[in-house]
């Protein structure tokens, strides 16, 4: 009896079943997954058949065992062929039902004396199976689809590259040492006494396969071999030994070796090793549920809270977030953060609960922030009082109890101490436990990323901010002397009214004609000196229903004068009933000075700039609002048009580069987006699209819409 056979037969069948299983598990959707369980389901009947073969006595069990055996051979090249096929889509679909047609053939033959006709003894096989007249035909059926599939392999992977190559290298490698070991146990058929050794290299096979498939097949050959490596060595150094020992316990205890009872007990240690990862998460967390309920639920709490605090981006939302959270799982009654201000240079309180510090700051020389910093971990007041008659300790002691600190955190980010946070006694008064501790300790880490985050966001607004306001006063800039060429004008006509005055006071025809002229001139200063001063002021972000043809309307007229200089005509063509929208005004005021003035910069004398406004939906239903601005100048190179709402890109000799920038950026804010189209030498048209997120009153006229010469309104 070869012992040695039969205990490889039952690894190799346990191992071929649950490693199928556990393919096809991974993804049950997958043609590949349920292809290369099938595959190894054959394996594992070939495998397990030998294994009865093997501890039977019985030439009756013994032959069944081996027209057994030979059904999952007659699948196997079949199903590896197929596999191949759903691996890499090679267009044999109608080869496959043939292989499947003559495999079902060979099948039915399989138990009838034409294929396996009986058994006896060959080598140091008790029983072994005696050929048929059908066995040849088996065996070129065999050979003949297991080379196909071969090279069909071998011509794909020298037509590919890359990662496929590598996928069908360890395909290669692997299928060769299974079908290898396989081929030798079909020697002693052919009446060529060789051991069939090889039989020990198809768990190579399986294993390595098996395993690339699980990982989508995303690894490089190396890799897959030292993972395959790995378990085989796992499985000789754990499974090879306790098998061997189960044997000779038996043969020890009972004096005789009972080979079912033997493999059941190997069976079960697989599973066991299979399932061991799968189900301790599973039991530890039912045990920390059941006995220690109450630390499950505060360590469940702060993971949660970790995951959550990385994306609150305001300071103080964190620091109240992380005040509450902590006291309400750790059940303390008072607590307080302080949090390091580099412009002050000193730890101001951002949050507290039921105690209020005096002064609200700790100096960089405190002796508590020295203490945290020069060490780095979390204290706590009780072991310190033990060293108290240290001065240092004793300082640090103090300070705690000042603060009602029963522990300190650092927050240290950096290897600098950003912040600290004190937390007074338990309500329950039990001691923080080194559990509570280490906790603590990693939120604490986390809490110091949030804090950087958060700051880093906030320094970003406020550059956003500065950069926003110096586009603004820039723009301000061009507009000023043109303002005030424009206002000088209306002054001149007021300044000979009030000359004249007195002379022809009784003249009813002068005070009729001139007048309205005075009164229309002061009103036109007003106007432009109120847009300006709207302009210009700084204002905090607002959203408001507006009128978009009204803020239109505003901008275009403080662009006049620029226009005029080189004489543009600026042609408005409004859509009609159009719907209130909800902006920031002073934002989007930005927005179109911006465009407008890009417009007269880039429009050559005598030329023209068309603003349009209309309402339209998206394919997909939602409604928008568009602002079109279209000139005739220069136009945009096509290379450049991806670049121009870059910060800093600017093709002009003058000019910093952030305007269409800014502008994209305040319409993204708006959840809009921009678009722009080019022509060299025809012109440029700049698309703000602005969402209406609900239905608004439809907009009210403006003393501009009747005043200005209507041309035929645009139809969307």
């Amino acid at each position: 009896m070869n012992t040695y056979y039969i205990v490889s037969s039952a690894i190799t069948g346990s191992l071929s079943f649950l490693l199928g299983l556990f393919v096809y598990l991974k993804n049950r959707s997958s043609n590949v997954n349920r292809i290369c369980m099938l595959l190894n389901f054959s394996v594992s009947l070939w495998a397990w058949s030998l294994f009865g073969r093997e501890i039977t006595y019985e030439k009756t069990t013994a032959l069944f065992c081996v027209r057994l055996s030979y059904v999952g051979t007659i699948f196997l090249p079949t199903l590896f062929f197929h596999f191949i096929h759903s691996l890499y889509n090679f267009k044999k679909k109608l080869l496959i039902k043939y292989f499947y047609v003559l495999s079902l053939i060979l099948f039915l033959f399989n138990f009838t004396p034409l294929l396996i006709k009986d058994v006896g003894p060959i080598l140091s096989f008790r029983f072994y199976g005696i050929p048929g007249p059908v066995y040849i035909f088996y065996t070129l059926f065999l050979i003949g689809v297991i080379i196909f599939s071969f090279s069909i392999l071998i011509k794909y992977f020298k037509q590919s590259g890359g990662q496929t190559r590598n996928q069908i290298k360890y395909l290669l490698l692997a299928s060769t040492i299974g079908f290898f070991g396989g081929a030798t146990t079909f020697l002693p058929v052919f009446k060529i006494e060789v051991f069939p050794f090889g039989f020990y290299l198809v768990s190579f096979y399986v294993l390595i396969t098996s395993y690339a498939i699980v990982k989508h097949r995303l690894m490089d050959i190396n890799v897959v071999f030292a993972k395959g490596t790995t378990y085989i060595l796992l499985l000789l150094l754990l499974f090879v030994p306790s098998s061997i020992a189960t044997l000779i316990a038996q043969k020890i205890f009972f004096k005789d070796i009972h080979y079912i009872f033997s493999a059941i007990i190997i069976f079960l240690l697989l599973c066991v090793a299979f399932l061991f990862n799968k189900i301790k998460p599973r039991t530890e967390k039912a045990v920390e549920q059941l006995f220690f309920k109450d630390k499950y639920n505060y360590r469940e709490t702060l993971g949660r809270f970790s995951k959550a605090m990385v994306s609150i981006l305001d300071i103080q939302s964190l620091s109240r977030r992380i005040i509450d959270t902590i006291t309400q799982t750790m059940g303390v009654e008072k607590a307080s953060l302080f949090l390091w201000d580099e412009e002050r240079g000193e730890y101001l309180l951002a949050e507290s609960k039921k105690v209020n510090p005096s002064p609200p700051t700790l100096s960089r020389e405190d002796p508590l922030a020295r203490y945290l910093k020069k060490f780095g971990e979390i204290i706590i007041r009780e072991e310190l009082s033990k060293g108290s008659n240290i001065p240092e300790l004793k300082n640090v002691v103090e300070k705690m109890s000042s603060l009602e600190a029963e522990v300190s955190i650092p927050f240290i980010s950096k290897g600098k101490l950003i912040g600290l946070m004190n937390l007074s006694h338990k309500f329950d008064k039990e001691i923080y436990s080194h559990e509570d501790i280490e906790l603590l300790s990693t939120l604490a880490n986390q809490a110091a990323i949030a804090v950087e985050n958060a700051r880093l966001y906030e320094d970003l607004k406020r550059s956003k901010s500065y950069i926003r306001r110096a586009d603004r006063l820039a723009s301000l800039g061009t507009l000023t002397a043109g303002l005030a060429h424009e206002i000088r004008n209306p002054l001149v006509a007021i300044k000979t009214f009030t000359q004249l005055l007195p002379e022809r006071m009784e003249d009813e025809e002068f005070r009729s004609h001139f007048l309205p002229i005075a009164s229309n001139e002061v009103d036109r200063i007003s106007v432009l000196i109120n847009e300006l001063l709207d302009f210009a002021k700084p204002s905090e972000p607002k959203l408001e229903l507006e009128d978009i043809n009204e803020i239109l309307d505003g901008m275009i007229l403080l662009v006049s004068t620029e226009s005029k200089k080189k004489q543009i005509r600026i042609e408005k063509m409004y859509g009609e009933n159009l719907p209130m929208i909800k902006v920031d005004r002073e934002q989007i005021k930005q927005v179109f000075l911006n465009i407008l003035l890009n417009a007269i910069e880039a429009t050559p004398e005598n030329g023209q700039i068309t603003v349009k406004t209309r309402s339209f939906s998206k394919p997909g239903g939602e409604p928008y609002l568009q602002i079109e601005i279209t000139d005739t100048g220069k136009g945009i190179p096509e290379e450049y048009l991806e670049d121009i709402f870059n910060p800093f890109f600017t093709t002009k000799s003058k000019g910093s580069g952030l305007g269409l920038s800014i502008s994209n950026q305040i319409i993204q804010e708006h959840h809009g987006y921009i678009s722009v189209e080019s022509q060299l030498n025809k012109g440029t048209s700049f698309y703000i699209n602005l969402p209406l997120k609900q239905e608004h009153p439809r907009r009210r006229k403006t003393d501009f819409e009747t005043q200005r010469e209507r041309t035929n309104p645009f139809e969307p």
